[in-house]
């Protein structure tokens, strides 16, 4: 599925990825199959993308129901509304039907391990975040305790900052930043023990929420490739930078490439296209396994 509007149904927003539609009380979160590197959106689809962010989604909403209330309607396109039955074919195993919330200004990064902007950032500092860690961690090193490390939500095509908690808590308050924390590290713990039993190390994700009066709830995705680090169990060793089941492996190819990180973006090789997808794949099978 590519950048299209969908007639008869209003457009909220487009993101990077999905295409967000009002539907009054409720929205309609299409997941396509587009693909952003940098913050910004590649020209290069990846086929069937948008249906494996959808599946791994409704897969960890089921999962994470007893620590936080989450979003999801449902994903059967018979119980959408009618305006949107004519749409189906597009929409099916792509489309989640949700409910409408205030989202959190600050995308909820916590980390397991250390790696990407975090690594760079040790290196530099000895902390993430304003968060000090011990001395003489590698590339990839195991967090005993995870971190919560906040950053901006910045419009499409900038790039997001990270920030302290303290920061955080003058965005949102003391009592709203806590909880989202709170819950944040404890998805992600629970997510890092059932992953690692089926062979994937999910080094870092980003959680958003959504803000109903004094409760939160959890939105968008969740534990996707997307928004995640996701490594194998099997030859992950600390000093190096894993092998991935994540975009990881587009953002490489792009590294070393002579782009400037900006619009117009290159397009990419099919046998990136095609390897992508696999990983992709490979993730969604691995983590709903039984």
């Amino acid at each position: 599925m590519t950048e299209e509007s969908l007639s008869g149904l209003t457009l909220f927003n487009r993101g990077k990825v999905r295409d967000i539609y009002d539907l009054g009380d409720q929205l309609l979160l299409v997941a396509s199959d587009r693909i952003s590197a940098f913050d910004v959106i590649l020209p290069t689809l990846i086929p069937e993308k948008g249906k494996i962010l959808t599946a791994l989604s409704v897969y960890w909403f089921d999962v994470m129901k007893d620590i936080v209330p989450h979003h999801l309607i449902t994903t059967n396109v018979d119980e959408f509304p009618a305006a949107c039955q004519p749409h189906r074919a597009k929409l099916e195993g792509r489309t989640m039907l949700v409910k409408k919330s205030t989202p959190a200004p600050v995308e909820c990064i916590v980390r397991g391990f250390i790696s990407g902007s975090g690594w760079k950032e040790y290196q530099q500092t000895g902390a993430v975040c304003g968060i000090p860690l011990p001395r003489g961690l590698m590339e990839a090193s195991r967090l005993d305790q995870p971190i919560f490390t906040p950053s901006t939500k910045a419009p499409v095509g900038q790039h997001d900052i990270n920030i302290t908690f303290d920061q955080m808590v003058k965005k949102i308050g003391k009592k709203k930043a806590e909880k989202i924390r709170d819950v944040t590290v404890a998805i992600y713990s629970r997510a890092r023990e059932m992953a690692e039993k089926k062979g994937i190390i999910i080094a870092d994700t980003k959680l958003e929420f959504g803000i109903e009066g004094d409760d939160i709830i959890l939105i968008d995705e969740l534990l996707t490739p997307d928004s995640s680090r996701f490594w194998p169990v099997d030859g992950y060793r600390p000093g190096k930078t894993p092998d991935s089941y994540d975009k990881q492996y587009v953002r490489d190819y792009l590294l070393n490439l002579p782009w400037d990180m900006k619009t117009p973006p290159p397009v990419l090789p099919p046998e990136v296209v095609k390897k992508t997808q696999e990983k992709y794949t490979e993730a969604l099978r691995r983590l709903t396994s039984s």
